[in-house]
């Protein structure tokens, strides 16, 4: 697996050359490799063939003696049919001769002592099996004599109407230093032939691979240099192959379309920007109007010129207004220096610890946490933490109805490969079918109160941070929330 993984690192220019090269190695071991085996075989396939021819006749010189002989055709008579035949035979097909009884014991031989003698005298008796299982057929066994490879064919010597009288083996050896010295010669050219194109195949693979991955390489310096919120220039090739040049087709419309979103996507932030502030700064400036109006009817009800504490009570209105004032126009300033707002402090914090003190400010008893280790590490901003776990527990208690028996609020901490896992269990109520794909939406909500942009706030939260966030619910059992994010190794 490590090896793999190496592998997997180098470059595409490399890893084209290093390819390269082993097809050339391969297909130069496969030639060489088939050589020397069509070699041998054919020096196989010669000697087998020169055996079969030499036997053929032979058995057919023996058969010529057997009709023609004046004595009986008997296994007994078989030394003295071939007394002087058998070293003609021996000397006309340059071959050694050796008859055997049928029970594998040696009548006579062209020589008189031969040095396949001690593995041929008598027969072996698993040969003789062999060949006594089959009586129809030659058997020939291949052995190694003093380094010298034998053939050795047996087969039954037949009177003329056909009945065994012995066994005949022809013992061959077999000459290969013709065909030995054929693939000595055959690897010495071949080396050479393979050294010069070996040294070619460096050089093409060189160039080679250097000209297919040219184009890639400018494709990926531009896809570098690829941003959303930037000019991005289109990539100019000519003279390149079919597949690179659809890359680059697509790499181009790519940047069309990213110009495209980010014009849109700016403009639809910048809406959405107004709006939301708008909604904020609405909200802020109504929450000091309701006491300035009330102060105001107050003042014109109970009002008297002739109040000796007039002037008192004209302080005390006067006070309350301007304090309202003075509110209304800290909400405009802040709003004003809206663009000079810190920015979301992202921090290396123990989720554990931050969830478990998030769920410290409900007083609800039901409420249990569980964490399956003390620490797992993540980076997010630990206000927008807080937020998600706090708005999920809201939802969670006012998800139960009142007149719950066992209410109950489970919050989970655990951890799952490289990812946290955050789950906020209840079982309330549940959501609705007709809810489920919508409980995501901004302002959606099935509350009597609220403006319905929690979940849709904490999803963008947790996405910002390439997280997920997903639910399970069943009516009148509960829901189940679970938050994902990537976790920091230790």
């Amino acid at each position: 697996m490590p090896d793999a993984f190496k592998i997997t690192q180098l470059s595409l220019r490399l890893r084209i050359f290093l390819s390269m090269i082993f097809l050339t190695l391969i297909a130069s071991v496969l030639i060489a490799a088939v050589s020397i085996y069509q070699f041998r075989k054919e020096a196989r396939d010669y000697h087998q063939d020169r055996l079969e021819r030499k036997e053929d006749a032979i058995t057919e010189h023996i058969n010529y003696i057997l009709s023609t002989t004046t004595y009986p055709l008997t296994t007994e008579n078989l030394p003295l049919i071939f007394k002087d035949k058998i070293y003609e035979l021996a000397n006309i097909h340059s071959l050694e001769i050796n008859i055997y009884d049928l029970n594998g014991k040696l009548l006579i031989s062209s020589k008189g002592a031969f040095t396949i003698d001690k593995v041929a005298k008598p027969i072996q008796p698993i040969i003789l099996k062999i060949i006594q299982s089959s009586p129809s057929k030659r058997f020939v066994d291949l052995q190694m004599v003093q380094g010298q490879k034998y053939r050795s064919s047996y087969s039954y010597l037949k009177d003329t109407k056909f009945k065994p009288l012995g066994i005949i083996n022809l013992p061959y050896v077999e000459e290969t230093s013709f065909y030995e010295n054929e693939v000595k010669n055959f690897l010495m050219r071949f080396s050479q032939v393979y050294g010069f194109m070996l040294l070619i195949s460096f050089v093409i693979a060189y160039f080679l691979s250097s000209y297919i991955t040219k184009s890639l390489q400018t494709i990926s310096e531009k896809l570098q240099q690829t941003q959303f919120y930037k000019k991005n220039e289109k990539i100019q090739l000519e003279s390149t192959s079919k597949e690179i040049k659809s890359l680059v087709s697509a790499y181009n419309a790519m940047v069309d379309k990213l110009e495209e979103s980010a014009a849109l996507l700016a403009q639809s932030e910048r809406e959405e920007a107004w709006r939301e502030m708008a909604k904020q700064v609405a909200h802020e400036i109504k929450n000091p109007l309701t006491p300035m109006r009330l102060t105001v009817q107050s003042f014109q009800r109970k009002f008297d010129p002739n109040d000796p504490n007039v002037k008192q009570k004209m302080d005390d209105y006067s006070k309350t207004l301007i304090q309202q004032i003075d509110t209304m126009s800290s909400v405009a300033s802040a709003f004003s220096n809206f663009a000079s707002l810190p920015a979301q402090q992202n921090e290396t914090l123990n989720i554990v610890y931050v969830v478990q003190l998030a769920l410290d400010i409900f007083t609800e008893d039901f409420i249990r946490f569980e964490a399956s280790e003390p620490e797992i590490i993540t980076k997010i901003d630990r206000t927008q933490l807080i937020r998600i776990i706090t708005n999920l527990v809201k939802n969670a208690i006012q998800a139960i109805p009142e007149d719950k028996v066992n209410p109950l609020v489970v919050v989970t901490v655990f951890r799952e490969g490289e990812n946290a896992k955050i789950i906020v269990k209840d079982n309330g109520k549940g959501i609705s079918i007709e809810n489920k794909n919508r409980i995501f939406e901004p302002k959606f909500t099935t509350k009597t109160s609220g403006m319905g942009l929690g979940l849709g706030i904490i999803r963008n939260i947790v996405e910002s941070y390439h997280g997920t966030i997903d639910f399970e619910s069943e009516p009148e059992a509960g829901t189940e929330f679970t938050v994902t994010l990537p976790i920091i190794n230790t």
